[in-house]
């Protein structure tokens, strides 16, 4: 089946698809798929979605922020199980850096799983990243 890319944005990417798919490619582990409001924020505040579809099913997606000019980090990089080891997460990575423009450095937090990944897609580790985790959310 040929996979399709393109450039989607949000309400056109929907929550309950996104969800669907971050399940089907694991990355649901890491992500708040039981938070609906939080993942139409991700989308909606993303300026940066890149999309891979086969039959119109949403196989991969790639959703960063950058500012076109400088960074563009890559919160998430999620690909359908059934969909891996085509190439798919590689192109959603080279064509949100196209899109985001080649001048801008490309960061990401890899997944525990995907550690191993990311060296065969020709980006190398950085050792110096630093976070502060994401607070529970508090129920109200």
């Amino acid at each position: 089946m040929e996979i399709t890319y393109q450039r989607e944005c949000h309400p056109d990417l929907g929550v309950s698809e996104f969800a669907d798919l971050l399940v089907r490619s694991t990355l649901a582990e890491r992500r708040p798929i039981d938070d609906p409001g939080a993942l139409e924020a991700m989308l909606r505040h993303a300026n940066l979605i890149m999309t891979a579809r086969a039959g119109g099913l949403l196989v991969g997606v790639s959703r960063a922020l950058t500012d076109f000019s400088f960074c563009t980090y890559l919160s998430d990089l999620a690909v359908d199980q059934a969909f891996q080891r085509r190439g798919i997460g590689k192109r959603l990575i080279a064509l949100t850096h196209q899109e985001a423009g080649l001048a801008t450095t490309l960061v990401l937090l890899a997944a525990p799983l995907a550690r191993e990944y990311y060296p065969r897609t020709g980006m190398t580790r950085h050792d110096s990243c630093w976070i502060i985790p994401r607070a529970p959310k508090i129920q109200g």
